[in-house]
């Protein structure tokens, strides 16, 4: 059992606002219930979602006069099917109840059209979007190329944590290879103590236990939060790039973040746009390799 923070009376009284509303939006037929002629409720009555999330009339109304009650992830989902929740809405929902959703999306919402458009406006700047526990869920043509060639990688291998551990191409890129172990098991730490029960965190942390290296770095209990940080990696086609590494939150704190790469020199710069040409051939190169033409390199 999780409980609505009995200390914010402001997120109760958000999170009561917010039923209500969703409530008296639905008419009975998108449930299928009868509207009957005497019906001055505008929407669903509170019984009826009660009946529908199959849980007391009592509990519910409780919950939506904002009362210190426990509640439960399991009621919480009820509920929101009950109410026909989208997933922007379901997400709202449980952050509102300070739980985690037992069936969270499976589609990111955070990588949008807009954002993918984004991230290929950034070139020649290495961009992608990670999740806290690393999974990189949309990448740039640069960042495709910057660490090895992610897309070679298998979609279920794209886990920065795993490529630095487990990768020998991403491993040769990485200047300072032990500080950079160390750093990414203590942010992974960090994240998950909101995630502790979670499958694919447990699955992934399992997973990196084949890893010596990470057993040892894991051993040492570290934490540390996100930020920003000068990193030196050693391309395998432009050479040495000076770089600073920032965070773009798409979402609450610990949640999907933009991930930048910005040069901190002329000279990565240059290696930069290099690479981006490496990694985008121009339309005629690509149009010349389509036909069988030689390209001269």
């Amino acid at each position: 059992m999780t409980t609505v923070d009995p200390g914010n009376d402001v997120r109760r009284h958000e999170l009561a606002e917010f039923l209500r509303s969703r409530r008296e939006r639905i008419a009975p037929e998108q449930v299928g219930l009868v509207r009957g002629p005497r019906r001055r409720t505008p929407g669903l009555r509170r019984e009826e979602v009660a009946q529908l999330s199959s849980v007391g009339v009592t509990w519910y109304t409780w919950l939506e006069q904002a009362r210190d009650i426990q509640v439960s992830a399991q009621v919480l989902d009820a509920v929101a099917r009950a109410l026909l929740l989208d997933v922007s809405e379901r997400v709202h929902l449980f952050a509102l109840a300070g739980s985690l959703d037992p069936a969270p999306p499976a589609v990111c919402p955070s990588v949008t059209p807009a954002v993918r458009a984004m991230l290929d406006q950034l070139g020649p700047i290495p961009a992608c979007v990670q999740n806290s526990r690393y999974d990189i869920l949309a990448h740039n043509a640069t960042y495709g190329q910057l660490l090895g060639d992610l897309d070679s990688v298998r979609p279920e291998d794209r886990n920065c944590m795993w490529l630095a551990f487990t990768d020998s191409e991403w491993r040769a890129a990485v200047v300072d290879l032990p500080g950079t172990h160390r750093l990414m098991a203590a942010k992974f730490r960090a994240a998950m103590a909101e995630h502790l029960a979670e499958p694919a965190w447990t699955t992934l942390l399992a997973r990196m236990g084949a890893s010596a290296e990470f057993r040892e770095v894991w051993a040492r209990h570290e934490v540390v939060g996100q930020g920003t940080k000068a990193k030196h990696i050693r391309n395998a086609h432009v050479g040495l790039l000076h770089l600073e590494h920032t965070n773009l939150w798409l979402g609450p704190g610990n949640g999907p973040r933009l991930v930048s790469y910005v040069p901190l020199d002329g000279e990565t710069r240059e290696r930069l746009e290099r690479l981006e040409r490496l990694a985008r051939p121009e339309p005629l190169e690509e149009s010349a390799r389509a036909a069988g033409v030689p390209v001269a390199v």
